[in-house]
């Protein structure tokens, strides 16, 4: 899917007392951000839910989050109008997003909600589960191995979180579509006009300084360096560009 530059797009993740959904399970956290333009609005959404039930011990042990700490926590009708109109009309990013939607469509029935019980008619929904396993077939496809496959930084996700977790999706997704995966703020100054120090076309340059030592890039990071480049070109269908100079710059 190729995203148009005004499309707006809600990376999503939510954490539960267990599942399946069948069996009563609730959400106990949801965790947005908003993308446009292949850039972070700054615009989240994120909140602790009371279930009203227990969790599970090997829920807790994915995601931490104790009974303990969700009492007085508001429960999902008190956050619904809220979650509803920050996703309404989005596409919604997900990982897994059968298991995510399953779980949304079943807070918005309990609350005898039914015109919302079938999010997908407010929402487009995108799978990067499903596109992972389209683009690497035969791979492990969790989140933290799309971070490591992409070069994404997951040191800080100990344990789940649906924030931190949508957060790291966003930077998969904009990866895997083989654009940019800064997600600088919208306005932030990074390439744009709005930015410290000046209009972005004046350089710099500082005077009296020796030559940097140069260190030449061991083996295994050539090797590295060739899988991301491939890896780029599997997601852009085409050679990158550092490619296209390499061979340009050897004939």
């Amino acid at each position: 899917m190729e995203q148009q530059q005004d499309q707006r797009l809600v990376i999503l993740d939510t954490e539960t007392t267990g599942m399946p959904v069948g069996e009563g399970h609730r959400i106990i956290e949801i965790g947005c951000v908003e993308v446009m333009g292949r850039r972070l609005t700054g615009r989240h959404f994120h909140v602790y839910l009371q279930p009203d039930r227990e969790s599970d011990e090997g829920a807790i042990g994915v995601h931490g989050i104790t009974d303990a700490f969700l009492i007085g926590k508001p429960r999902f009708a008190d956050v619904a109008e809220e979650f509803y109109d920050f996703i309404q009309g989005a596409t919604l990013v997900i990982h897994n997003a059968a298991f995510d939607v399953g779980f949304i469509n079943n807070e918005f029935a309990l609350l005898g909600q039914h015109d919302r019980a079938d999010i997908s008619q407010h929402c487009s929904i995108l799978d990067t589960l499903m596109m992972a396993r389209s683009r690497h077939p035969g791979q492990r496809n969790s989140l933290d191995a799309l971070c490591k496959r992409y070069g994404i930084d997951n040191s800080g996700r100990e344990l789940h979180g649906a924030l931190l977790d949508s957060e790291l999706l966003a930077d998969v997704y904009l990866a895997m579509t083989g654009g940019q995966t800064s997600l600088s703020l919208a306005g932030d100054g990074a390439g744009g006009e709005e930015g410290q120090g000046g209009t972005g076309s004046e350089i710099r340059r500082i005077a009296g300084r020796a030559p940097g030592r140069v260190i030449m890039a061991s083996a295994e990071e050539l090797e590295a360096h060739a899988e991301r480049l491939a890896a780029i070109a599997k997601s852009a269908g085409g050679p990158s560009l550092w490619q296209a100079l390499t061979e340009t710059s050897a004939n």
